[in-house]
């Protein structure tokens, strides 16, 4: 019988020149062309093309390429065919675990067409390996040259994201500038005029989405604009969150703001948030929506209406109360005196959540009795005076749990680098290629156990640390988390992860309350 081929391709990132996303773009074609040609000259049954668009040969995450290794593994075809080796991945980890460990394993061939890859010719493996190492080290050098690139281009104001802030446009003609969409740019100046002239947040939410405004992420999907967020019913909503952010976003008054994510690492597309001072703001670099004597105006609003919820009962559950049904953060409202929590999103559209509503006295109440009648065993005094006297022993524990974290890190440190040494002996003929892989399974086992050996280390200091605190603070220090008569922001904070809230059951004046406690 005929021998199978599967092909694969990848778009590399130096050919990205689609204009839609779903195009398949040239390049792919060019391959599947030189492909299939290569596959007939040889007689060989071409099984399936494989086919990542829009993939870095980085990226382990391609779904064709996943799919590929999967039917590998399950001996679906014989041959593996690429354009070069770099198109199947840059990495040299991947290079040794399938080119050369498990490909030959499953009894499958790898060819890469133009840099003459092919595992059936024992003689250029070494060569097969230099490749592997050269794309490694071409990752790093490009990841670098791309950081010093973008970096320039934020400094210099220049955009550089895929997606343009709501109320503007990526300009055609210059690259790197925003202009003004005025469909969008119009909501903008309603919301800060509304919040100017004292509407809420929510409450301007609420006009929005009875208005019949699509938010910010619905409106580029019907203009068919990238966008990025979930096609869920509830995401076509304006909510506090989205009308809060964007009175705070300078680019409306035409400042760049960039950098606020970064990744950590090129072998990483997981971004984190970076502080303040780290962010690049460049001033007028685009024609600004909003007026800047306006934006003085709302900025001076936020400050001054954040103020009363740093103290008193009004701040008491901030942050902390979830709605049962929706999970979005209940909010503040004041009626006759008294203060309330009520689900945000039940307040902006009706129709997309059943509710939450409660009073904070009442559930200032409830969490009242419940730390009362369990302040016995979970929070005994003398237990935690015991514990005062015990601050000497809690201490050598914790120096003991610090150097063995310092040791099994140490010994995680040194994993990483055994790799690297195997791998050289491999290629000096110290050790075989099955031994390669038998000692590389035993290191990623290793690294595992170690991995996890350091968390659990960790995590007991992070308990001895909360217990040598709980240790440096007297009774009457202690007296108000036993039975306190009256919560404060402090003893929830304390005390509370957070507390989901849900509708009051019909024919009664029982809500149900679910509080998840910190100990």
């Amino acid at each position: 019988s005929k021998m199978k081929a599967a092909l694969y391709c990848r778009l590399s990132e130096e050919d990205k020149n689609k204009l839609h996303k779903t195009d398949d773009s040239e390049s792919i074609q060019n391959q599947k062309t030189m492909l299939t040609q290569y596959a007939k000259e040889h007689g060989w049954e071409i099984y399936e093309i494989y086919s990542d668009d829009d993939h870095a040969g980085a990226d382990r995450r391609r779904p064709a390429f996943n799919r590929l290794l999967e039917d590998a593994e399950k001996r679906k075809f014989d041959i593996i065919l690429c354009k070069t080796q770099s198109r199947f991945t840059r990495e040299l980890e991947l290079v040794e675990k399938y080119i050369h460990g498990l490909f030959p394993i499953w009894g499958i061939r790898f060819i890469g067409i133009v840099d003459n890859a092919d595992t059936e010719n024992k003689g250029n493996k070494k060569s097969r390996q230099i490749n592997g190492l050269v794309n490694e080290w071409y990752l790093e050098d490009m990841s670098e040259n791309i950081r010093s690139v973008l970096k320039s281009r934020r400094e210099n104001g220049l955009h550089i994201g895929s997606f343009a802030l709501y109320g503007y446009q990526k300009d055609p003609l210059q690259k790197g500038h925003l202009i003004i969409d005025e469909e969008a740019a119009a909501v903008v100046r309603e919301v800060f005029s509304l919040y100017a002239n004292g509407y809420g947040k929510t409450a301007i939410a609420r006009i929005l989405n009875e208005k019949g405004i699509p938010n910010p992420t619905e409106y580029k999907r019907r203009q068919g604009l990238r966008y990025r967020g979930a096609d869920t019913p509830s995401s076509t909503l304006w909510k506090y969150a989205s009308i809060s952010s964007m009175l705070k976003n300078e680019i409306y008054i035409g400042n760049m703001v960039q950098g606020k994510y970064g990744s950590v690492s090129y072998k990483t597309k997981q971004n984190h948030p970076r502080p303040k001072n780290e962010w690049y703001i460049v001033k007028d670099t685009h024609e600004p929506i909003i007026e800047k004597a306006l934006w003085d105006r709302v900025q001076n609003l936020l400050q001054a209406r954040s103020k009363p919820f740093l103290s008193g009962k009004i701040g008491l559950f901030s942050g902390k109360v979830r709605c049962m049904h929706c999970g979005y953060t209940l909010r503040s409202t004041k009626n006759h005196g008294n203060t309330y929590l009520q689900c945000a999103t039940r307040y902006a559209n009706k129709n997309a959540c059943d509710g939450a509503f409660i009073s904070v006295k009442r559930l200032e109440a409830i969490i009242l009795a419940e730390i009362q009648k369990f302040s016995e065993s979970l929070l005994d005094i003398h237990m935690l005076c015991s514990l005062c006297e015990a601050e000497s022993s809690l201490d050598k524990q914790k120096k003991h749990l610090e150097t063995a974290l310092a040791d099994y890190q140490t010994r995680y440190e040194n994993t990483e680098n055994l790799y690297k040494t195997l791998y050289f002996d491999k290629l000096k003929g110290i050790i075989t290629e099955n031994d390669f892989i038998d000692f590389s399974k035993e290191i990623a086992t290793q690294k595992t156990t170690l991995a996890y050996t350091i968390t659990d280390i960790k995590h007991k200091l992070h308990q001895l640390q909360s217990a040598l605190e709980a240790t440096n603070d007297t009774q009457s220090r202690l007296e108000p988390y036993i039975k306190p008569q009256a919560l404060d922001r402090e003893i929830v904070e304390t005390l509370i992860e957070y507390i989901t809230v849900g509708k009051r059951i019909p024919g009664t004046r029982n809500i149900p309350i679910e509080i998840h406690w910190r100990f």
